[in-house]
């Protein structure tokens, strides 16, 4: 790493971390980290800045060139039946040692951190050239990144692109993101131009954009609030509806996370405050179970979210959050939280809180959600087990507890007026 604070990395693996690994001098823990991230990107963990890199041939003009965003999502072991998730972002710094141009064949490779690396493959045929697999490598006894790693080695994942038929001489160009699930690890890209085989050492200034960039579907409705304060107000769009989540190691299997919610999100855009329903039935379904840390991925055509759930061994609770909106017009909007201690419950049993609830992510990213019940452990039968209920749904049993106090009360007036009042005229009697 050449720059201490170019990853941008959500609290968990923290710009302290490499300077005290890369430069040999004492950092002040977690906290420093979360410091230097709130100065360096104005107290939102907004993934505002890119990846660029150009690389050149033997005759010294580029060849390839790329510019995007990619987050990184890693579980790993940290003891017996136990993980940890690490979230991170490709930082802008990278190497490109590695990388090789030819007629019909080219490499990129992103080097960065202690070990890690992601490594696109691109081959051409006739007019069109295209990326054919994605390799991304990470190194588990870089304690900066994985902590308490029980393994030491280097892992390697490779996944299948869905970047393809690419003209010649044009770049490719997607704003939406493009998900990238293997065993333990999600990749997701976004905002992403990307040129192999570059003509007369120049990038192109026409694109091949992507079917996702041009698709034209039906999303949900967004709704528009001249406001310029932190979106943390109740939402105006109608009750989203109510969602129906479950995820299984395999088809053969029984459900191992299940959640049921309605979800709302509030933003701001600019000087603009914007809320958005998630709609179930366009929305795609992905995640992973694990025994101590289980993913809950939900995406559509305007969101994606990541829900991280963490357990002790007793209790569990929600630990991150990635969200990103994709507006309409303008870039889209990245937020993530790390240091979510919420939705707490014993391990074995449910969450449930049925009134809306407010979620902070970011100061400019907030999540309401409705009906939520979640059970990311020990599912049994695909049933939701005995619910934690939330204390704003425990509060509705004060009402008739109030009602009840105050009868009672008005009862007891009643009473003590009836007895002094007797007494009163009992004596006026015997004075007679």
């Amino acid at each position: 790493m050449r720059s201490s604070c170019t990853w941008k990395v959500a609290e968990v693996v923290s710009c302290c971390r490499f300077l005290n690994k890369s430069f040999g001098y004492q950092v002040i823990m977690f906290r420093c980290a979360f410091l230097i991230l709130f100065l360096a990107l104005g107290n939102e963990l907004h993934l505002s800045h890119g990846t660029e890199v150009s690389v050149n041939n033997t005759e010294n003009k580029l060849c390839l060139y790329a510019n995007l965003m990619v987050n990184f999502s890693v579980t790993y072991e940290v003891g017996v039946n136990k993980n940890e998730t690490v979230i991170f972002v490709l930082p802008e710094n990278v190497t490109t040692e590695g990388s090789t141009c030819d007629n019909t064949t080219s490499t990129l490779k992103l080097s960065f951190g202690d070990g890690h690396s992601w490594t696109v493959e691109f081959t051409k045929k006739n007019k069109t050239y295209q990326v054919d697999t994605i390799v991304f490598s990470y190194n588990l006894n870089d304690s900066s990144v994985f902590p308490n790693s029980t393994s030491k080695e280097t892992k390697f994942v490779t996944v299948k692109s869905i970047i393809t038929n690419v003209s010649v001489d044009t770049y490719y160009s997607c704003k939406s993101e493009n998900v990238l699930t293997v065993e333990s690890v999600i990749q997701t890209l976004y905002d992403v131009a990307l040129q192999a085989f570059v003509i007369n050492g120049s990038k192109s200034d026409t694109d091949t954009v992507c079917s996702a960039d041009m698709t034209s579907t039906t999303v949900a409705p967004t709704t528009t609030v001249t406001s310029t304060a932190a979106p943390t107000s109740t939402p105006t769009l109608p009750t989203p509806t109510t969602g129906k989540y479950s995820i299984a190691p395999d088809v053969n299997s029984t459900a191992c996370l299940m959640a049921t919610f309605g979800l709302q999100i509030g933003y701001k855009q600019g000087d603009k405050e914007e809320t958005i329903n998630l709609v179930p039935n366009m929305t795609k379904l992905g995640g992973a179970c694990g025994a101590n840390s289980s993913n809950l991925i939900l995406t559509s055509d305007t969101i994606t979210i990541t829900f991280t759930f963490s357990n002790d061994g007793k209790k569990f609770h929600l630990h991150a959050l990635n969200v990103t909106v994709k507006p309409a017009t303008g870039d889209p909007v990245v937020a993530v939280n790390t240091n979510m201690s919420i939705w707490a419950a014993a391990v074995g049993s449910s969450y449930m809180c049925n009134k809306e609830q407010t979620l902070n992510v970011t100061d400019t990213l907030t999540l309401y959600t409705f009906e939520l019940r979640v059970q990311p452990f020990e599912v049994n039968k695909g049933e939701f087990a005995t619910a934690h209920e939330c204390s704003l749904d425990d509060t509705s049993i004060l009402i008739p507890i109030i009602v009840g106090a105050a009868l009672a009360g008005l009862i007891l007036i009643v009473v003590i007026a009836y007895v002094i009042g007797r007494r009163k005229t009992y004596v006026g009697y015997q004075t007679l």
